[in-house]
């Protein structure tokens, strides 16, 4: 059962638009990165085209349409972290952005 006390991710995608397995990848990819910190991932289908947005609770974090892209897995972490556990390392992923800085 889902702890109602940890953040919920919501990630609304085109049902239409055959977008289903992006979405999944990127709800695998949070669950792993923040097995501790999330209480779920949620996956919304929708049919009105072309929608990909992704949501803490509800507080809108990424949305297709404003950006005019997706977003790529890596910022998509380091969004959330920033949302859920500031302090918190992700490894690789920082390391490298703090290396080109």
């Amino acid at each position: 059962m889902a702890d109602i006390s940890k953040p919920n991710v919501a990630i609304t995608y085109c049902r239409l638009c055959n977008w289903l397995l992006r979405a999944g990848w990127m709800a695998q990819e949070l669950l792993s990165t923040f097995a501790e910190e999330l209480g779920s991932v949620t996956l919304i289908p929708d049919d009105t085209g072309g929608v990909f947005e992704v949501r803490i609770g509800d507080e809108l974090i990424w949305s297709r349409s404003e950006k005019g892209r997706f977003p790529e897995i890596k910022e998509l972490k380091q969004i959330v972290r920033d949302k859920i556990a500031p302090a918190r390392d992700l490894g690789h992923i920082d390391h490298r952005e703090k290396a080109h800085k």
